[in-house]
């Protein structure tokens, strides 16, 4: 473990991988191509700190100029003492006088302090010798809290409010870290990719179940309706009445598009139906809860703890996937955790990072925040390029052992 550690130089690199035969493809991002915004943070030590942004490749270099630009909020900070009040820094950032305009908290501009932010937790985990997500537990409720922003929430949830709900949920932490013992159930979202056919879909389905998966999930939002409906009505056949499934349209319906097609789909008994609509329309979203009896899962698309805010009180959200490559780090991953559980609302997060980060922040939510285990997702298709690659078997995520938030990728 390491006493100290400066910030002595940032970097960013634009870090893209070309997917084949459909992989990742849903019904709006129908090319895509995987891509990080990486920043690195050197030390005057041997240990870097490495944070993902997640995007879909062309821009991302743009994504990585707006951190070289951030990195000087943090650059010859000590991580440690950076930490103990990172919430100032961190709103700092976000409120960057001469950047702020081209947000404000979202874009390309906040994709940026995600890389950055998620740096910092990186570094300040491998500072300490543990994996995050045992940082993140063993925080005192203060400690951890004191690295949040809690601006533009002081009407939902203070700082005094969320130490206070931290320390609600200590008596049972410790019954709770059961789930190290565990493992993290998954679920397989790579069965049924929208360009897959559906004689692909029908093999995935049988090797996920083979592989332990119960629950898996579908890309919907064709162009006909039939295409979807048939698709859907094949994963429920082949997995079985058993079997947790979900329907995610990546936002491709309007509003009484929506409302017509998830009275259908909700026939095959789908734990959620995922972006069902444009992810600014909050008033859709509550009518469409209102008018159709199915659970809406959300939070892949919506930018910033605001609108996450927005979301949660609207009453529409069954469940909250918030995805700390997308919002501003896993600061604010954590800000957005707190509100949803004040809310009781589980937080099932989208993996922009391939699971990586999210193993650890899942467990962190459970054992300190004490959310509901229900799964966290699993795409594999990136595997390959990360040094300690989140390891998935008989279904459930393994739990990280290697200090940091098993973000290092190999040189390729």
């Amino acid at each position: 473990m390491l006493k100290t550690a400066h910030i002595v130089k940032i970097s960013s690199s634009d870090t893209r991988f070309t997917l084949a035969n459909g992989a990742g493809s849903d019904a709006v991002h129908t090319t895509p191509i995987y891509a990080y915004a990486v920043c690195r943070l050197y030390t005057d030590t041997d240990v870097e700190g490495v944070g993902l942004a997640f995007t879909l490749g062309t821009g991302n270099h743009l994504v990585c100029e707006a951190i070289d630009y951030l990195a000087k909020h943090i650059e010859g900070k000590e991580i440690n003492e950076l930490m103990s009040d990172f919430g100032t820094v961190y709103r700092q950032m976000t409120d960057d006088p001469n950047f702020r305009w081209l947000g404000p908290h979202k874009g390309v501009v906040h994709l940026a302090l995600a890389s950055i932010v998620n740096a910092c937790y990186d570094l300040w985990a491998k500072t300490k010798g543990v994996p995050l997500w045992k940082l993140l537990i063993e925080l005192t409720p203060e400690a951890l809290v004191n690295t949040l922003d809690f601006s533009y929430y002081e009407d939902v949830l203070t700082k005094e409010e969320a130490i206070g709900l931290l320390k609600d949920q200590e008596p049972n932490k410790e019954a709770r870290k059961q789930i190290l013992k565990q493992g993290y159930p998954g679920y397989d979202t790579s069965i049924g990719w929208f360009n897959y056919s559906d004689k692909k879909v029908a093999d995935n389905i049988k090797m996920a179940m083979s592989q332990g998966f119960t629950a898996m999930k579908i890309k919907v939002g064709s162009k006909e309706q039939q295409r979807d409906l048939r698709r859907a009505a094949l994963v429920r056949k082949i997995a079985g009445d058993q079997a947790t499934i979900m329907f995610d349209a990546n936002q491709q319906w309007n509003l009484p598009e929506a409302i017509n097609i998830c009275r259908e789909l909700k026939k095959m008994n789908p734990l959620w139906i995922e972006e069902p609509t444009h992810p600014d329309d909050i008033s859709a979203h509550v009518t469409l809860a209102q008018q159709v009896d199915v659970k809406i899962a959300l939070g892949e698309h919506v930018p910033n703890k605001i609108i996450f805010k927005n979301f949660i009180q609207s009453g529409c959200m069954a469940f909250n996937q918030v995805d700390a490559v997308r919002v501003g780090g896993v600061s604010e991953f954590i800000l957005i955790s707190l509100l949803s559980k004040k809310y009781n609302i589980p937080v099932v997060p989208h993996v922009g990072d391939m699971g990586q980060i999210h193993q650890h922040l899942v467990l962190f939510n459970h054992i300190s925040i004490a959310h509901p285990v229900v799964l966290l997702e699993h795409i594999p298709h990136l595997k390959g390029y990360f040094k300690f690659p989140a390891k998935v078997a008989n279904g459930l995520y393994a739990i990280p052992q290697e200090p940091g938030m098993s973000t290092d990728l190999k040189a390729y």
